[in-house]
């Protein structure tokens, strides 16, 4: 006797089909799964026979064999507990085959024969939905994410016993239902606002160029700043996520298994921000099978670095291809994996080891040769990927005691947004997003400066020695600040606001 079902195998952040056979034959009692199991998936043997028993189904004393395929992929997890239950009750006709062909599953089985719930689902979902199935069954702590996709009916279970007596007609389970619109509303307020922090006008400044244009950021400043503070509320002024980009967020979530319950879409811009003991896998991503990591964690939104000198060096210098890319690839003996990591870098450093050099309050306890070392885990390549340095002062007391409330969150993200929209009508048809992104083609197309910005830009270079990496750079940021100006072309006021913002290429050698 032998029974097909459909079920899933997620693949970096998207999904595969995968058909589930099996076949019930007169031998000796066995139950082998072939396919490329791995452990867990080989372990289900246990969990769908005491599952079976246990919700009063009988289970086949007879050789059952369990094939996975497509063959060449590996299946990992347990999320194909339920389809072969349900595959080997099919075969001993227990369960009607007419309606398995329409349905794709997935769901680890308890013991008891309830379902637990499992990662990847919104990926799934959108692989059924582009299959043509007419719906798919998950556990019902997952049927929030899996309705996010429009277009498929999304079924929760609890239970084996519902799967059972859907396919039998003697129970009939709607479709989870979700309001789009409203987890978008109800995720649009930040707990934390820019109207909180005090002074730092010229670093408030600085961050609103930066959300702009998407660009990476620096900032240099003693202990108890408020690098931390401001850094935490940029997502507050970035751009609303837009339903393409939650759902492309949402997926790494769902895969990695650590999207909320409660939460079936990420609908706020991620703010990731590990601790410097992070190693290079949990960065960028990798292991035995490879996941993604924080780069990908922060995808549409902002990686956060504090104390960036005190990360390993090599953790940091891995960081260079998704800085450029927009992506990691992930590359294995029987793999090569894809994932994005299209995100706005932030980090924090003091400007040395003790935190109080130039401090007029707090004598510096470091010498040249410590600074300069300190400095130096930094590399150059690195630090020319970020286009924005800026210093950020230890906020006076005059400022700390003010009463009054700065600009908030919804004014800045306001100049933001329309600053993104004219990147959006600039840059439309191609694959580029913000003028972060610019390649060097469209810097010369869209980066002209008048005779008075080209002659300060000449000055700057020669006296510096910038690279031309840098040199894009200040282009790049001049284009965001003219846009926040709109301004359609590029003066000398915004090439000097762009220089200002490189503080660590005026420091003297």
């Amino acid at each position: 006797m032998l029974a097909k079902v459909l079920s899933s195998a997620v693949v970096g952040i998207d999904a595969i089909l995968v058909d589930v056979e099996v076949d019930i034959a007169q031998g000796l009692p066995q139950f082998a799964t072939v396919g490329l199991p791995d452990g867990a998936v080989k372990e289900s043997k246990d969990r769908v026979k005491s599952a079976l028993k246990n919700a009063g189904y009988d289970f086949p004393n007879r050789k059952i064999t369990v094939n996975l395929a497509p063959a060449d992929i590996k299946k990992e997890g347990a999320a194909f507990d339920l389809p072969i239950s349900i595959g080997i009750l099919a075969a001993t006709g227990t369960v009607k085959g007419d309606r398995l062909k329409e349905y794709l599953m997935l769901g680890e089985l308890s013991l008891d024969g309830t379902i637990k719930p499992v990662r990847g689902c919104l990926s799934v979902a959108v692989a059924a939905k582009r299959a043509g199935l007419a719906g798919i069954i998950v556990p019902r702590e997952n049927a929030g994410e899996a309705a996010v996709v429009d277009g498929i009916d999304v079924i929760g279970v609890a239970e084996l016993a519902e799967v059972v007596e859907f396919f039998n007609g003697e129970r009939a389970l709607l479709p989870h239902r979700l309001d789009i619109q409203e987890l978008f509303r109800t995720a649009s307020d930040y707990s934390e606002d820019f109207s909180e922090v005090k002074g730092q006008e010229h670093a408030k400044r600085a961050l609103e160029v930066a959300a702009a244009g998407a660009h990476n950021m620096l900032m240099i400043g003693p202990p108890g700043s408020g690098k931390t503070m401001l850094a935490r509320r940029i997502p507050s002024i970035l751009p609303r996520m837009s339903f393409d980009e939650a759902i492309e967020t949402t997926k790494i979530y769902s895969v990695m298994g650590i999207l909320e319950r409660d939460r079936a879409l990420v609908t706020q811009r991620p703010f990731r921000s590990p601790h410097h003991t992070i190693s290079d896998i949990g960065l960028i991503g990798g292991g035995n099978t490879p996941r993604p990591g924080e780069v990908s964690l922060s995808h549409n939104g902002v990686l956060f670095l504090d104390e960036l000198p005190e990360f390993k060096k090599h953790v940091l210098e891995v960081l260079r291809q998704p800085l450029e890319d927009g992506r990691v690839t992930i590359s294995r003996a029987l793999m090569s994996l894809t994932y994005p990591s299209r995100m706005m870098l932030v980090t924090a450093m003091n400007p040395c080891p003790c935190g109080y050099l130039g401090d007029p309050l707090h004598p510096c306890s470091c010498t040249p040769l410590i600074i300069q070392r300190y400095r130096s885990r930094i590399s150059g390549p690195l630090l020319d990927r970020i286009d924005i340095h800026i210093e950020v002062p230890a906020v006076k007391y005059r400022e700390l005691a003010d009463r009054s409330e700065g600009e908030g969150s919804q004014q800045i993200s306001q100049r933001v947004e329309h600053s993104r929209e004219i990147q959006r009508e600039r840059f439309k048809g191609t694959k580029v997003h913000s003028n972060a992104q610019m390649t060097p083609r469209q810097i010369k197309k869209f980066c002209e400066t008048d005779q008075a910005g080209e002659r300060m830009l000449e000055m700057v270079t020669d006296r510096l020695g910038l690279s031309a990496r840098t040199y894009n750079r200040i282009l790049k940021v001049s284009r965001t600040i003219a846009d926040l100006a709109g301004s359609a072309g590029i003066t000398e006021n915004h090439i000097s606001e762009a220089i200002q913002y490189r503080s660590l290429d005026r420091k003297p050698a």
